[in-house]
């Protein structure tokens, strides 16, 4: 890397810092990697079927769908920073309000639906707007960096959830889950997250900009949210990132049951399991260090398509360690490539004008494959007793959805009148 690509990063490390700490306890990770371990307390204690349990994310994933667009417009609005500290607060403060519940299905669905909207702004959607503006010769690999918390902090969670439980009860683990955003990742933002556009850091801005001529080319241009809607390549990438957050999302969640299912006893499965967090994070740097280099649909091709081949690997009736492990692990770095091409390609292609609503629009059709994916891969397994028939399916969602991401053409050049 030359001496001009480090500029970039002392000056906008602080952004990295907080990014990353901000997704890592924000709503990405932190209702999905806990709610497997409130799952067996709640049916104790209020008598619910698991189905009842799982289904908050049902209703989360809904709510998403909603909320991330809206408050992607937000944030264009009123700026990354606001949005971010706000909703952290009201995220935090809203899963520690699940400790209230004193066994109504309705309030915990109503939770859930409250935590999708309040926590919206803590997606990366809103974080990567300001890295995508403080970055571009090295954007790829801080957008990866900034995405590491989500498999760190998610992993951190899982285990801090479960001693809170074990030691101090249900209850106030909901508390001390929701203290995290609260206590550590909003102070980290509110002293380090700043956009381009804050008065506070004009003069490193300034500084960036002199080291960097290029660097603002094009970081306040781009298509509107209505002009992004009418563009096919809009609708392409919302058609692909259906079909791989499907096909990452799906067997994530079932690896335990799946690896049970090929004869693994369960200390063997969850060891195994736990191996694709390690994978997600070199997937993000490696995926980030590409997109630098190299053309990104071509990268999202490789990486995304690969994956395929895990799901053929977990098919196999008579499944060795060593395979499930390599199937693991490819089925990782799909996982890690993915929110940093997001973010990538709508920078690229849709520019920073109205980065946050176009991200936040995108992102509702990936909840869709990711919410609805682990249900899907549940049901078959269920009626059929094996994954086998699904992992076929979720090895032509990989294709199908990789293939077409070769369609997208040259970067657009938002310097110039957009085309």
């Amino acid at each position: 890397m030359s001496k001009r690509n480090y500029k970039e990063f002392k000056f906008g490390w602080p952004v990295i810092l907080s990014s990353t700490f901000g997704i890592g306890l924000g709503m990405s990770p932190l209702p999905f990697y806990t709610i497997g371990v409130f799952a067996i307390p709640l049916t104790k204690n209020f008598g619910w079927g698991m189905d009842t349990v799982m289904g908050g994310l049902t209703v989360f994933t809904l709510a998403a769908l909603v909320a991330s667009p809206l408050v992607g417009y937000i944030a264009d609005k009123i700026g990354a920073r606001k949005t971010a500290l706000w909703s952290l607060l009201l995220f935090g403060l809203t899963f520690m309000a699940f400790n209230f519940n004193m066994g109504s299905p309705i309030l915990y669905y109503f939770l859930w639906g409250l935590l999708a909207f309040v926590g919206a702004g803590t997606l990366p959607m809103t974080w990567t707007r300001a890295i995508n503006n403080w970055f571009n010769e090295n954007r790829g690999l801080a957008l990866g960096l900034s995405l590491l918390g989500t498999g760190i902090f998610g992993a951190f969670a899982k285990l801090y959830a479960y001693s809170l439980v074990e030691s101090l009860g249900w209850k106030m683990a909901y508390v001390g889950v929701g203290l995290l955003p609260l206590l550590i990742a909003l102070p980290i933002a509110y002293f380090f997250f700043r956009d381009t556009d804050d008065p506070k850091v004009a003069d490193k801005v300034a500084k960036l900009r002199s080291d960097i001529p290029d660097h603002a080319k094009g970081n306040t241009a781009g298509l509107t949210v209505k002009e992004a809607l009418g563009d096919w390549k809009f609708w392409l990438l919302a058609f692909c990132f259906i079909l791989i957050s499907f096909g990452v999302g799906g067997p994530i969640p079932n690896l335990e049951p799946l690896l049970g299912s090929k004869g693994f006893d369960a200390g063997d499965a969850v060891i195994l399991a736990s191996s694709i967090g390690y994978a997600v994070l070199v997937g993000r740097l490696l995926g980030g260090y590409l997109l630098d280099r190299f053309w990104a649909p071509a990268v999202a091709f490789l990486l995304l398509s690969i994956p395929a081949i895990s799901c053929l690997l977990l098919q196999s009736t008579d499944l060795t360690y060593t395979n499930a492990l390599i199937a693991i692990i490819i089925l990782g770095f799909g996982a890690g490539v993915e929110y940093d091409l997001m973010a990538y390609l709508v920078s690229r292609y849709f520019g920073m004008k109205n980065y946050a609503a176009i991200y936040g629009f995108l992102y509702g059709f990936f909840a869709m494959g990711a919410g609805f994916g682990p249900v899907v891969f549940g049901k078959f397994f269920a009626k059929t007793g094996s994954y086998d028939t699904i992992l076929g399916y979720a090895a032509i969602a990989f294709i199908l959805g990789s293939v077409p991401l070769l369609l997208l053409g040259k970067y657009r050049d938002f310097s110039k009148k957009n085309t």
